[in-house]
């Protein structure tokens, strides 16, 4: 079963990503804000990264930077999604290692299939 991390501070957006992927057949973590996230992505391997962008402690773009330096998440998928949408947005999420930039909010179909595209097939 793929292994995915949520990485957002919003209980009711993780909650929702969970209650989604869970459905699409993925196992899910979560992770309150970018430090969080770092510390699981050392304790255990996942497939697949969901992170916020607008997150107090450390924000989506340190998050993505600091786990593209460690071992544990240089080859990870991870996907940014946030309520910024201009293309300085998605540019400087590229820039800092992003796989993939969605728009918030995502509807449940487009997440199921980007995780299950990016993390594989759970079925």
């Amino acid at each position: 079963m793929a292994r995915i991390l949520v990485v957002d501070d919003a209980t009711t957006v993780r909650m929702y990503y969970r209650d989604v992927l869970e459905d699409a057949g993925f196992a899910v973590d979560e992770a309150a804000n970018g430090f969080e996230g770092l510390e699981k992505a050392m304790e255990q391997a996942f497939d697949l990264v969901l992170v916020d962008v607008n997150m107090p402690k450390m924000d989506g773009y340190a998050f993505l930077r600091q786990g593209r330096a460690m071992p544990e998440l240089q080859a990870v998928p991870v996907v940014m999604i946030s309520t910024e949408n201009g293309p300085e947005d998605r540019a400087r999420a590229y820039a800092v290692g992003a796989n993939l930039y969605l728009a918030k909010p995502v509807r449940p179909e487009t997440l199921s299939r980007v995780a299950t595209l990016m993390a594989g097939a759970t079925r």
